[in-house]
């Protein structure tokens, strides 16, 4: 048996101030969406903010439903949509916001499982990584290099023959 480990680095930031100043404007772009999520049921509200490789930038957010399967998350908003809208148009960072209705949201979120895996397929296509810039309302905002840093081992089409 051998024991493998695997590990990354996750650069970790005061506040949004600190980021570089394209990311700062991305963060504000996923702020902004935050703002105009569709949570009645959860109350929990996500922006995400996209930045292509053509400088746009394409943001989302959550859309809820009573049938809570069929909702979807702020980040897969985002990025499907840019697909839809900029296809063959390499994504580079992806910035998530969160808040909550019900209580300060005072670290950062990260993506889903589901969320994790779609930007993963997006990575794998382009052949290239996309930077995931995760914060709350306030507190630290985290930025890794890539969704395979938070994603390892991920199932993609070579599993598929």
């Amino acid at each position: 048996m051998n024991i493998r480990r695997i590990s990354f680095d996750l650069m970790v930031y005061g506040s949004v101030k600190e980021l570089e100043q394209q990311d700062q404007e991305l963060m504000k772009e996923a702020v902004e969406a935050r703002k105009r999520a569709y949570s009645p049921y959860s109350k929990f509200n996500v922006g995400a903010a996209v930045l292509l490789e053509n400088g746009e930038i394409v943001t989302g957010n959550n859309q809820e439903n009573a049938s809570y399967p069929s909702g979807l998350c702020a980040e897969r908003v985002a990025i499907f949509y840019a697909s839809a809208k900029y296809p063959g148009i390499a994504i580079e960072t992806i910035a998530i916001s969160a808040t909550s209705e019900n209580f300060v949201v005072d670290k950062p979120a990260a993506p889903c499982g589901n969320c994790r895996q779609s930007i993963s397929e997006y990575e794998i296509k382009q052949l290239r990584p996309i930077s995931i810039i995760m914060s709350g309302e306030t507190g630290e905002v985290l930025k890794c290099s890539s969704v395979a840093d938070i994603l390892p081992l991920a199932f993609n089409s070579t599993f598929l023959g």
